[in-house]
């Protein structure tokens, strides 16, 4: 099943408002549960962890920032 614009545009904008800080306090705590690392490698697994949250919804993000496809198109000739 293949999500229309308005509802990507949705999900999209809950993820990012929503799903995204409960993922960063989530990373910052199990990060925090080990003891601290060289500064170096604790750059690195946050990096790693801030692209891996997006990787399952990159279909969800793909296109939301172009206009509407669906929308019906004005001809001004």
């Amino acid at each position: 099943m293949a999500l229309t614009y308005k509802t990507r545009r949705r999900l999209s904008l809950l993820i990012l408002l929503v799903g995204l800080p409960l993922y960063i306090i989530v990373a910052v705590n199990v990060v925090g549960l080990f003891d601290r690392p060289p500064i170096w490698l604790e750059l690195l697994v946050y990096v790693g962890l801030g692209i891996l949250w997006a990787l399952p919804f990159k279909a969800v993000f793909k296109g939301i920032g172009q206009a509407d496809p669906e929308a019906p198109q004005d001809r001004d000739e």
